[in-house]
């Protein structure tokens, strides 16, 4: 048996302290929320139960998980569909070198750079200016789109470098139009990259805290409401909610994978 060099074991105990600081937070309120109703914010765990996993579903003392959850999941659906179209249409468009593609290209990318705050703020400016109400499907949706866009495109853009373009030549030698080509040479063979685009855009618009604080108006989505309670007098509620909201997100990338398998399949 070889004998391992010393920095192995230093590196072991690195990455060991390195999931502990990632994961030990996250199954500390796994732990916190499976109490019965007497349970605490800390330890030690004053006893065991599926109370607070039921709480999440009724009302609060200051606002409701279920509504906010919704907003947040309808959000997320609507920024899905807008950045993939949005995405797929401008990456195939910068395929060929037109005039000025360069400075879009930055103009496109730049709000990934400009602080998160600084664009919640501007949309709202606009908003006060245009004397239009704010809202979470509104401005909220135009404030998650500076977010979940460029990086969509950013995505799809590599897809398109790497897309080989005689398919699409021997389906117009066949006779083929353009939206034909399109409907049954590019889609079927992008679709698998399409499912990466729409769980990234979906994470980042659901997880988007900054970018909406100023712009959703009356209604909270889910971070903000979170958000909320923690300044409040709050209960291991929230821990409950991170719980489900974890597997919730477990199970959406568990479906996308499982789609991305079979339309991965030749």
């Amino acid at each position: 048996m070889t004998k391992r060099h010393p920095s192995f074991y230093i590196l072991a105990a690195f990455f060991a302290l390195f999931v502990f600081f990632l994961y030990g937070p996250m199954f500390a309120i796994f732990t916190l929320s499976l109490q019965g109703p007497d349970g605490a914010l800390t330890f030690p765990m004053r006893s065991f139960g599926f109370y607070w996993l039921g709480q999440v579903f009724q009302e609060q003392r200051v606002g409701s998980f279920v509504e906010s959850f919704q907003r947040s999941f309808g959000l997320g659906i609507l920024v899905v569909a807008i950045a993939i179209i949005v995405s797929v249409m401008a990456s195939m468009a910068f395929r060929s070198q037109f005039k000025g593609a360069q400075a879009l290209f930055y103009l496109t990318i730049s709000s990934l750079v400009v602080p998160g705050v600084l664009i919640s703020l501007g949309i709202g400016i606009t908003f006060q200016v245009l004397k239009i109400q704010t809202n979470w499907f509104s401005s909220g949706l135009g404030a998650h789109l500076t977010w979940t866009v460029p990086f969509a495109f950013l995505i799809m853009l590599g897809v398109f470098n790497r897309f080989n373009p005689f398919y699409e030549e021997a389906a117009r030698d066949l006779g083929a139009n353009d939206v034909k080509t399109f409907q049954e040479i590019v889609l079927p063979l992008i679709l698998p990259s399409l499912i990466g685009v729409a769980l990234l855009s979906f994470t980042l618009s659901y997880d988007e805290f900054i970018r909406t604080s100023l712009v959703s108006g009356q209604k909270n989505t889910l971070p903000l409401e979170i958000f909320g309670m923690t300044t409040n007098v709050t209960s291991p509620a929230l821990y409950a909610l991170g719980t489900l909201t974890t597997l919730f997100s477990i199970t959406l990338i568990a479906a996308g994978f499982g789609a991305y398998k079979v339309l991965s399949r030749p």
